[in-house]
């Protein structure tokens, strides 16, 4: 999938399993994913290993003769590390370690290791701790060196403590701080937030990598970082914004990912009341994307999660200027069926998105193409929103086609 080399990145082995629940092709999908997180993350993969199981295997994820040959590929070429796509539990995960000599990582720890990196603020770095210590808890066993005593001496153990039994409590106790941190920070948050007056709110949501901060740039004239890597936003960011003459914030949230960690979910749901206390969504879809559909699911099942999924959404599928359906020939004698992924953009537009209407917008955030379209969808839409909060304020606000008419 990547075709960058370099020779500072960390050489790393790929695991994955398909089974009844997770084809061949949906496997594939993910080990590609994956492979754009290990890049995000400093990595290079130099293999992928898949194995056909029924279920994983509860002490080692995969069978003992596929392990072999993941440990001799592993040793032969001198890997770093391998990382599988689903999460391990502690049994596994000390299991595996000591049958391949090497780090070991699962799909959680990676997404949580790029978090760790891309969190700038205070906010964001403690919400990432939160979920490493609630990943760590269960795992200490036989861990305890990696942890930082934070207090122990005289007082700090109780009668017939074990060293693992002492950890357990020092994470729990900096579970607790750090959750008294985002409770503190939250209501500094909530304050910034009111103070913002009843201004309407439209936050930008969607899968990781699908423009949102590149549509931001374009559209707020900020300069947010955007980046072609997974989770280059960790940090909610709001800007004012003016569509012709009508004000209204954007707030840019971070990305959402396929089997995204519990605990992360748990420990960003404060970053994203931004988008719960929004009037209008923007749900942000890479069309180019082979699965742009399944991303919309993850998307929405977030949302749900974080109730927010009846609120007014407008479906801006971007990157149309990279979208190229799979060339189809027919074949008489073999009969190929036509399917999705053969469509082209208007055929696309006939589907299930014609019945949405003026609420699914194509657009190409890079090339600022059908822009002009983007705006005046916004603009009536926030102002909707806005005269019915200021109904004094109706003259001030013409239709956007009033308003290019004159």
């Amino acid at each position: 999938m990547l075709e960058k080399k370099d020779i500072n990145l960390e050489k790393a082995v790929l695991i994955g399993i398909v089974t009844k629940d997770q084809d061949e092709t949906r496997s594939k999908e993910y080990l590609d994913e994956l492979e754009f997180l290990t890049y995000t993350a400093g990595g290079e993969v130099v293999k992928r290993f898949t194995q056909k199981m029924d279920m994983p295997n509860p002490k080692t994820f995969i069978g003992t003769g596929k392990m072999e040959d993941v440990r001799e590929f592993i040793e032969e070429n001198h890997v770093g590390t391998a990382i599988f796509d689903d999460e391990l539990s502690a049994a596994q995960e000390r299991n595996i370690s000591k049958i391949l000599n090497c780090k070991v990582l699962d799909r959680t720890n990676l997404i949580l290791d790029i978090f760790a990196q891309r969190a700038q603020t205070s906010y964001a770095r403690t919400q990432v701790e939160l979920a490493q210590c609630e990943y760590l808890l269960p795992r200490l066993r036989g861990m305890w060196t990696h942890l930082e005593r934070q207090k122990g001496g005289i007082g700090m153990r109780g009668p017939g403590e074990t060293e693992i039994e002492t950890d357990r409590r020092i994470v729990r106790d900096k579970i607790a701080l750090l959750k008294d941190r985002i409770k503190t920070i939250d209501k500094q948050m909530s304050v910034q937030r009111g103070n913002r007056g009843a201004m309407v709110r439209v936050a930008l949501v969607g899968y990781t990598n699908v423009g949102k901060s590149t549509l931001m740039n374009v559209i707020s004239k900020s300069e947010v970082f955007a980046e072609n890597k997974l989770f280059a936003t960790l940090d909610t960011t709001v800007r004012k914004v003016v569509i012709q003459n009508l004000p209204f914030l954007l707030s840019d949230t971070v990305g959402f990912i396929r089997k995204l960690p519990t605990q992360l979910v748990e420990s960003f749901k404060s970053t994203l009341d931004e988008v719960r206390e929004a009037d209008l969504l923007l749900h942000v879809v890479d069309i180019s994307h082979p699965n742009f559909e399944e991303h919309i699911d993850s998307v929405n099942k977030i949302l749900g999660e974080i109730e927010s999924i009846n609120k007014p959404t407008i479906m801006v599928f971007n990157k149309i200027d990279a979208y190229k359906p799979e060339p189809y020939e027919s074949d008489d004698e073999f009969d190929i069926e036509r399917t999705k992924k053969h469509y082209s953009l208007d055929e696309w537009k006939k589907t299930w998105m014609g019945k949405i209407g003026e609420n699914a917008l194509f657009i190409s955030a890079i090339n600022k193409e059908n822009l002009e379209d983007f705006r005046k969808r916004v603009y009536n839409e926030v102002r909707k929103i806005h005269i019915t909060r200021f109904p004094y304020n109706n003259f001030l606000y013409p239709d956007y086609d009033d308003i290019i008419d004159s």
